[in-house]
Parts: C-alpha cells; structure tokens; sequence
C-alpha cells in the first residue's frame, strides 16, 4: 500500500495547509493506530513553550525553518530535514524566519520500539537533526496520506521502519546513561513485569497507584522498577501516568468538556494543576491547543 518516496519529504509540502501571515497555530491530528500518532502542523509568530512528551517524535519539516533548543543546544531543522526527539527530553519549538515554519510528525509510544527490538534498552540518536540524503525515504510515505486509517499490518511496518531509524542514527557517545545499557554489564530488563506495571497505570490512570501495588503486581522491589522502567519505556512510572492522564484530557477537549471538567475526571488535583502539566508536555496551554485543532 505504501511505497518508497524519492523526495524525503519535499512532495508532502502540497498537503500542508498555508500558515498565513497572521500569528497563530494550526495543528490536525491524522489517522493512527494503538501507540501511534500523526499530526500535521503549522506555526507562525509565537513558538511552542519548552515541552516533554513521553513518546519518540520522528518528524519532517516541509516549510520554513524550525528552530528548538534540545539537549543543551540551537538546532535548526530546513525543509526536507528530520528531527528525532527521545522520549523525556525538553525542548522547545520557534520559527527561524517571519513566514513561521510547517511540518509533518509521527509519535511512536516507546512500548512499540521495545516490541520490535525484543526488550532492549530503546535508542538514543544525539543528533537530532537528520539530513534528507541520509533519511529513509519510505517515512515520508507514512506521512503523506496521514487521513489514511492504518491497519496492524501496517502499524508493525511503520514501527519497523521507525526503529531501523532511531537504530541506524544512534550511538552512545554523548547519549544520557539512563537510555543505554552495555552488552553483558546488567541484567536484561524484565520486559513482562515491566508491562504489568505500565498496563496497571494506564488502564486507569486518574488513580495514583501505591509503590506497594507496583511492587505486587510485578514482583519487582521499587529501586528496580524505577530503573529498568526508564530504560524500557523512556520515562519514569510517575510521569507516565502523568502523560496518561494528559491524553485522557486531549480527547475530553476535543469532545467539547470544559477544561475544569476534564481536569477532575482524569485524576487531577484541579485545573490549573492539569493546565501547568499540560503546557509542559505540549509547549502550550490547553486552551491554546484546543483552539489550535484545525
């Protein structure tokens, strides 16, 4: 169904809708499957506020330029280039030039990559911009028709096609400790532990679940679990019940529940605790962000 793109993503520039000249955000969410998201955006005048997210982002910029600062440094992002952003790490999102900047991304929950790498620690790429000559042209495939439903099949190919990415460009010089284990220096993860404790999170995230509980239904102590729980998944439990109940609100907002509302039905202490929670995972307020939605 999907073939190779010669153009590393210059081709999808038609279907980016035009930013305009007037400052704002435009943001459309595609079709994704279980653990994958596409979304198209465009932006113009002020950027996106410095953000976390706990899934891969693996996106390509179509128009403008896009400037983040990611890991300690500038980087910039031209047209038909990638970005490859790990799950956890901050970082921001501004325009380099006044005509705003426009691009396509794809975001692969790191459960995924741990499937198709059979349990090893997920990959680190340090440098996050990848050129168009050492891409894999077959992505921008993925992102061309985002309104296209994607079945299993097709999911497991994107996963693949991503992680033969992130594997191909990363390395562990300058990669943080926590995203890297050496051959033979610790034990393997405990992937199906690991997974109950992930599944126990997110089949009701609005409860804060005890250390105590975690330890039962894994049979793992607390000191492991906090470990080996970053290295399989890319982020901490607690920030991933935190990004849990974040994506319980996105759907509420998009079905028309008042922020108040959606704030007390996924577990947070109050609005503005879900708004301060949100505006760090999503670079802005969710108010802005539900204005946003094209």
């Amino acid at each position: 169904m999907r073939h190779d793109s010669p153009d590393g993503g210059a081709g999808l520039r038609r279907h980016l809708p035009d930013g305009g000249t007037l400052p704002g955000h435009r943001l459309r969410f595609g079709r994704g499957a279980a653990g994958i998201e596409r979304l198209e955006a465009s932006l113009t005048g002020e950027g996106f506020a410095t953000h976390r997210h706990d899934t891969y982002a693996i996106g390509v910029t179509l128009r403008g330029v896009q400037t983040f600062r990611y890991r300690g440094e500038q980087r910039h992002c031209l047209p038909g280039e990638w970005h490859v952003l790990h799950p956890d790490e901050p970082h921001d999102g501004v325009a380099g030039t006044d005509e705003g900047f426009g691009y396509r991304i794809i975001y692969l929950d790191p459960s995924l990559v741990q499937e198709a790498l059979g349990g090893a620690p997920l990959p680190f790429v340090a440098d996050p911009v990848i050129s168009r000559r050492d891409a894999d042209p077959a992505l921008a495939a993925w992102l061309r028709d985002i309104d296209e439903p994607l079945d299993e099949m097709e999911r497991l190919t994107l996963t693949l096609r991503v992680v033969r990415m992130l594997v191909r460009h990363s390395g562990s010089r300058n990669a943080p400790a926590r995203s890297f284990m050496r051959p033979g220096g610790r034990a393997p993860l405990a992937i199906e532990a690991l997974s109950r404790v992930r599944d126990l999170i997110a089949g009701d995230p609005a409860v804060r679940h005890t250390l105590a509980e975690l330890e039962q239904v894994s049979g793992l102590d607390r000191w492991t679990i906090a470990r080996q729980f970053r290295a399989a998944y890319g982020t901490s439990p607690t920030r991933f019940r935190t990004m849990r109940q974040l994506d319980r609100v996105r759907r509420l907002l998009r079905d028309g529940v008042p922020p108040a509302e959606a704030a007390q039905l996924a577990g947070f202490a109050d609005q503005a605790h879900m708004s301060r929670m949100f505006k760090r995972a999503y670079g802005l307020t969710p108010a802005r962000w539900a204005a946003a939605l094209a």
